[in-house]
Formats: structure tokens, sequence, C-alpha cells
């Protein structure tokens, strides 16, 4: 890169960032030597870094930190790969980002010499709060160290321009990587590993702890956690407690009928009881008896029957998928964050004649909000003739509305107009009302044709996302700070909307759009203080209104006449132990969806475990769908020679390398050395299902609890073969 003083430090680092996966993707089989000759390069006196290399940063003083028990200094960092986590807590990109850090800590913890520090840097004025990111924090399970740098000094200081990014410190602390946007999981996994090997061969890293401590304060004292969408139907409600990963149905008068999911986040299909959700957010009544969830952490679309006693996923695979188009049937179709549901109900427009048009059939479609791919995409259970007489199919999950820009951009063609995650979705009769939440705009879209529309909020300028404030007002007059939820009541044809991040009710009148302040008293005469509320709906009476006060970790009832406020209470003694729905504390030893292997394999050079699963008679793979392994955890000791993959014929193979004489033991990895997960699509006569689980490999070896077939050893290295049995109950070695 000649003439390096025309570029600021952090261009070079982008620059060199850009080079680095160029070769990492062309030529993946070298990709040691690629690695080794990049970390070399800043050892080296190469003149286009001397700029990076003169950088001089540090946190300010003085600021929040969260999940340590003291404040940290880069310079006391000195030793550790660090990556620091540019990030602010209501961007869904930067939620992505975060499985794929926690893989990474996983993978390497701080004894193993990298930490991952997040740096949060608000975009709204609301997110500078302490107490408001302890809570994203806590919502979203981040248990690494985070600084709340309220005033993006760090930002600034380094010419960071987007969220999410990563930049990555060597142990002397110069940026070596600046990673923009999600998706580089993979890439940093490897380049970690090898920047790890690389400077402990120098011997520069520092393989002490850190004063770690996770951040309990504001725990909730109430049943619920996080409470997110609610939804009525008749005389009961459903709420997604998204904290406690369930989503739990409640009578009118809030005595407690069902717990689905619960504690332990997971994706599993069955029982009530055994079911798993991962911090659903939207849920939507399709009868009295059927419930459609937003799974958002699973990136999948759930069904609860409650008649039935089960849990069933209509579409997604558990893993976060990124196409805009869609199409595909079922559990096939990746999905990407949806965020909230509804439901609408038309008939084909087929142009067939009928003698009598009100007999003809409604068909149903679930509508969702894809806040990870910006769009509003429908599942269609039955199949349907809809618009432009196009035809989708039985069971398919396709996008409909919004091309996957992020913008503010409205339109008369739907795959013109573009949403900047939009969140919360409410249904009117010819109107899907949406809460566009990082344009902090509520938006809606006709039913007739799709044609996209303004109501109040945003900006005309579609490229603005950051047009936000708290003002009352009709259209782009008006100003609201990131809305996460909708309700519409077809009474007054009003619309309520939660204006999260200035914790506020507000109404809008749909004739004239435009919105007003609820003023909202406790009994007391004293003002109702809202935290993030992000879900709200109407009551079957309409003139009562439930909000999730998220933050807060309870529900409101708000009289609509007086605007008096009420809690709703939820009373969880009335379910008894024949219909109680709390999961199990530890699902690994309930449902054997962990299994565990004792196999030496810290003990040899080298080791090659082959999996071969086994499907009961009536069970087969499901045709075209990927059956997928990813590794969760690997000891630090271990080298292995790839990180994912996909199981051909069921079967799949690893090869494992030692690289010390030694087995590196941290309280991460006190009971596995290895974790492998398998997502696997099945199908039997009836329909498609997904089996996930993991094995975890622990380097012991006793004669009692051996079972490796066949195992040979030569050469100092170790082969097993692996088989394991799954039909529709359960999963086994075999």
């Amino acid at each position: 890169m000649d003439n390096s003083e025309e570029f600021s430090a952090i261009d070079i680092v982008t620059f060199v960032t850009e080079q680095l996966q160029q070769n990492y993707l062309s030529n993946r089989a070298n990709k040691a030597k690629i690695f080794d000759e990049f970390l070399g390069r800043w050892d080296a006196n190469d003149s286009s870094l001397a700029k990076v290399k003169s950088l001089n940063f540090e946190f300010e003083t003085d600021l929040d930190w969260f999940n340590v028990s003291r404040p940290l200094t880069l310079a006391g960092l000195r030793g550790k790969l660090v990556v620091l986590d540019f990030f602010t807590y209501c961007c869904i990109n930067c939620m992505h980002v975060l499985p794929e850090l926690r893989a990474l800590e996983e993978r390497f913890p701080v004894e193993s010499g990298l930490v991952v520090v997040g740096v949060h840097s608000p975009k709204f004025e609301n997110e500078r709060t302490a107490a408001n990111i302890l809570s994203a924090a806590q919502r979203y399970g981040i248990k690494h160290p985070i600084v709340n740098d309220s005033k993006s000094a760090l930002w600034r200081a380094l010419s960071i321009r987007c969220w999410p990014s990563l930049l990555v410190l060597s142990p002397g602390g110069m940026p070596m990587l600046l990673l923009m946007g999600e998706g580089h999981g993979e890439f940093l996994r490897e380049f970690a590993g090898a920047a790890l090997s690389f400077f402990d061969r120098q011997q520069k890293l520092n393989f002490s702890s850190l004063p770690l401590q996770l951040s309990t304060d504001l725990l909730p004292a109430s049943n619920l956690r996080f409470p997110a969408k609610i939804a009525m139907l008749e005389d009961q409600y459903a709420i997604a407690d998204a904290g406690n990963n369930r989503i739990i149905v409640v009578t009118n008068c809030g005595v407690v009928k069902y717990k689905i999911g619960g504690l332990e986040a997971g994706f599993v299909d069955g029982s009530l009881n055994m079911s798993r959700f991962n911090n659903p957010q939207g849920v939507a009544f399709l009868d009295k008896n059927t419930l459609i969830v937003a799974d958002t952490d699973n990136h999948a679309l759930r069904q609860i029957s409650l008649n039935n006693g089960v849990v069933e996923t209509l579409a997604g695979t558990g893993s976060q998928g990124n196409e805009r188009t869609g199409g595909k049937l079922g559990p096939l179709q990746p999905l990407s964050s949806p965020w909230d549901v509804s439901v609408f109900r038309t008939r084909d427009m087929d142009m067939s004649f009928h003698l009598d048009e009100l007999n003809v059939p409604e068909k149903t479609i679930v509508l969702i909000a894809m806040a990870g791919t910006h769009q509003i995409w429908g599942y269609f259970p039955e199949g349907i003739i809809w618009w432009k007489f196009r035809k989708f199919e039985p069971r398919c999950c396709v996008s409909l509305i919004g091309n996957g820009l992020e913008e503010n951009r409205n339109n008369s063609y739907p795959q013109n107009a573009a949403f900047a995650q939009p969140s919360g979705l409410a249904m009117s009769s010819d109107y899907l009302y949406i809460a566009d939440s990082e344009s902090s705009s509520i938006r809606k879209a006709s039913m007739v044709d799709g044609k996209v529309m303004p109501v109040v909020g945003g900006d005309r300028n579609p490229l603005n996302l950051f047009a936000f404030g708290d003002e009352d007002g009709k259209l782009y007059n008006a100003k609201l700070q990131h809305p996460l939820g909708v309700a519409y009541n077809n009474v007054d044809r009003k619309l309520y909307v939660a204006d999260t991040y200035n914790h506020k009710i507000k109404q809008v009148d749909t004739e004239t759009n435009i919105i007003s302040t609820l003023t909202i008293k406790n009994k007391d005469g004293s003002t109702l203080a809202l935290r993030e509320p992000s879900g709200l709906c109407v009551d079957a009476d309409r003139n009562r209104l439930l909000v999730a006060d998220t933050n807060n970790h309870g529900i409101h009832i708000i009289d609509l006449a007086t605007l008096t406020a009420e809690p709703f209470l939820l009373d969880f003694n009335q379910i008894t132990n024949t219909t109680e729905t709390d999961a199990p504390r530890s699902l690994s030893k309930v449902s054997g969806l962990e299994l565990v292997k004792k196999i030496p394999v810290l003990h040899y050079r080298n080791c090659n475990i082959n999996f071969s699963m086994r499907l009961s008679s009536d069970l087969k793979f499901t045709p075209d769908a990927p059956q997928k392994w990813m590794v969760k955890f690997l000891n630090p000791a271990l080298e292995i020679n790839q990180l994912n993959g996909i199981l051909a014929e069921g079967k799949c193979s690893l090869q494992l390398n030692n690289k010390s004489s030694k087995s590196i033991r941290t309280e991460a990895t006190n009971r596995s050395d290895l974790t492998i997960e398998f997502a696997l699509s099945l199908c039997d006569s009836k329909s498609c299902l997904i089996k996930k689980f993991t094995v975890s490999i622990v380097s012991e070896c006793s004669a009692e609890d051996s079972p490796l077939h066949p195992t040979i050893i030569k050469d100092n290295t170790l082969d097993v073969d692996i088989g394991i049995h799954i039909n529709q109950s359960n999963i086994n070695f075999c």
C-alpha cells in the first residue's frame, strides 16, 4: 500500500484486513501460512504500518463498566489478544454478532490469552443510560466486559464508521484487524487461533485471568423477565416472556393457564414442557388453541397447539439465514431474527366466478416482521393465490415487502420499499401497521397490493435513520425514538404505539396521521414510569390496553377512558402438577440432547473421530436439506481440521491434533474438551422435524464407559468410530 501518509490509521487497518480476507478466501488450503505471514508483518519493519503502530488510545476514565469488578484499561490488557466489539444494543446486526463472539469466547477462554470487550457506542439518547445497557446485557446474555462509552470517545478516536465493528488488537495493543458488519465468525475464530499460536511462540501472551464478575443489578423480582409482545383472543392473553425463554398463556384475570418452554434457551420441538425457545419476541393467536411465535434468536417461526400439547417449527432452521427472497417449504427456509407476527385472512385472488362470494373460504397468512433482513415475510399454511395472482404453495415462507436494504423508503411497489429493522406489527382490516424501529417511524402496508405508506415519524429522506426525538404531531413532523410495538383498536380506529426509548405510550389517529402522547397515571395519581415498553395489545372489550413494561419486568393494564393504570398481576399458583409446564433446569440431564463420550483425545498426538447417524426405520433425512454440524467448543490445546460442515449420508469425520504436551484446563473446560452441535432435518411419513443435539468429548477413558467402535491406535494416532441412533423420541449412542 503506497503513500500511506494519505490514509488514516483506520484506513490502513481496513485495507490490510480486506487484503487478508481475500487471500484467506482464495487459498484456504494455505491459511496457516497466510495468517503467519500477515502476523509477521507487525513485527517486521513495514513502513506502511508505521501510522498504525504509532496510534495511542485508551478508554476514558470514570466510565461505567459491566461484568467486571473494576474498570479495565487497554494498557492493563497488554499480553492479551483483544477483540473490541463496537456495538449499540438496539442494532439487529450487533445482536447477530453476539453468538459469533460467544463461540469465540467458548473456544478461547480468557486464560488462553484472548478477551472480548464490548464498547457500547450509542445511537439513541436512551442508550447512553447505564441502567438500560445493563438491562440489555442481561437480556442478551452478554457475559464479557462492557464499557459504556456514552460519548463515543473511543469510536471517534479510532474513526470507527459503523455498527457493529470488531477491532482486533495485538498483545502489544496495536490494531491489526477491523471487521465491519456481521458474518465474520468463522474467519475470526480461525484468525484468533492462528494469532494465539503465533504470539505464544513469541512468548508475548498473558494467560492470567481478569476480574470478571457478572453484573446482576436490576434483576427482576417478579415472575416475568423482559416481557415482549402480548396477543389477545377472546378471554385470554399470550405473553412472550422473552427473558425466561417461554410463552405464557393467561386468562383475562391474570390466571396462568400454560407456561411453554422456559429457563434455559434451546431449539426443541415436542411436548409443552420439553420444548425450548430462545428469546421469543412476537406472539399471535391463530385460533383459540393455536399460537404462532416469532422465536427470534432461534431464527424460527414456531407453532404451539394447546389442544394437542405440542410445539412444532413452521419455518427456520435454528441458524441465522441471510436470504432476501425465500420460498422454501417449512423448516427448510432459513430466517433472520423474526421479531413479531400478525395474522391476516383473505380469499384467493384467482378471478374465479362464485355464486356467493361470502361463502368462499378465507385463507390464513402469517405476516412476519423479519428484523434481520429489514423485510416483511409471509408464511402460508394453506397456500393461496394473492397479489398479482401469484401462487404461494402450502407451508412456504417467502419475502413479501421490502428489498432488504436498511432504509425508510415508502413505495407503491412492495419489493421497492425498504425498512429499517421492522419490530412490531398490528393488523387492521386492510392495512398492516409496522413499527420500524431503526428509522423511528410507524409505517403501513396495504394488504390489497402491498403498497407501503408513512404514518408518523422518521424523515422524508429515506436514507436518514437518525430522525428521532420526542415530538407529537403529524406525519414527518412527529418524532419517535426506536418504537418496538403497535396495537390497533378497530372500534375507534386508533393505533397505540410503544415508543420504547422515550418510555411512553402514544396514540395515532389513523385518519389524520397525528400522534399524541398519553398521560397515564397510577391509581394514586402519580405518573406511570415505564422503562422501554416493547409490546401492547387492546383487550377484548376494546376499552383497556395491556402494556409490556419490558425493563421493569411487568405488565400494566390501562383504562383508555380514564388513562389510569394498574398492575396486571399474574397468578402462577393455579397451575396443578399435572399441567405444570415449567421446563426442567438441565435439558441435558432430562432429554439426552447432550451426549457425553470419554475419549483420551489429549493423550495422543492425533485423533480421528468418525460420526455416523443411524435413523430408525420411520425416519429419513429430508431431501435437499443440509444436515449440519458445528464445533461449539475446543480445548485450546487442540487443533481441528474444520469448524463446521455438512454430513454426507449421515456421516462426518473430524481430525484433531494435540499441539501441547499437556492439556489446558480452565473453568470453561472442566467438563468438555470438544463439543460438536448437530442440526439434522428429518422427515417421517407425515411431517418434517429438526433434531438438534450436542456431543461432548471428555479426554478420559474408563473400562466401564468406553463406547469406542472400533478403536485403532497406530503411530500415536487414535481412530474412533461413534454411532448415534436417532428415533422420534430418543437420541443415544449405539
